[in-house]
């Protein structure tokens, strides 16, 4: 059983295309580029389900035609649209000698100054010059944490864990 914590999102399915089973993939990292997994995971229904990958292609820089073995007819491939794509943790890590943003979603973030856990990394706010990690609290509060380079100390892909120096009265 693929469990969250074993993947991460790079992206959503969209439509389909033509008539062998292809659907349009939205995606939002750059994986492609430095992985090469056999299959992706899609969440159907609440559940995470490994496709194998038969072929891609890039439309353009943020979406592929992708075709997934068994998905052979546009009612099939029907079946996937809406559904979000993850890629498997252990090979980006396996593949990758830097992480990117959307791999360090579900990290714990620990307080370089402390030592102590702030929360769970929930999501990346980059729609403003200023990027940040949307952050839920120990205490179920929601923070935002600047997601500076030169802030961050460590980052431990094996603990999951991604330590941080909060500037003074962030918290």
């Amino acid at each position: 059983m693929i469990r969250p914590s074993d993947v991460y999102k790079i992206g959503r399915i969209g439509k389909t295309h033509g008539v062998r089973g292809e659907v349009t993939m939205q995606f939002t990292d750059d994986i492609f580029d430095t992985a090469d997994a056999d299959y992706l995971v899609l969440d159907i229904d609440g559940i995470l389900v490994p496709f194998f990958i038969d072929e891609y292609r890039f439309k353009n820089d943020s979406v592929a035609i992708m075709k997934f073995t068994d998905i052979d007819t546009p009612q099939k491939a029907q079946t996937l649209t809406d559904c979000n794509v993850f890629f498997p943790r252990s090979i980006a890590a396996d593949t990758s000698e830097d992480i990117s943003l959307s791999q360090i979603i579900g990290f714990k973030l620990m307080d370089a100054g402390t030592g102590n856990t702030v929360g769970t990394i929930t999501a990346i706010d980059d729609s403003t010059i200023n990027t940040l990690f949307e952050v839920k609290g120990e205490d179920g509060t929601e923070l935002l944490i600047p997601a500076s380079e030169e802030l961050i100390t460590d980052i431990n892909p094996d603990t999951q864990t991604l330590t941080t120096v909060i500037p003074a009265g962030l918290l």
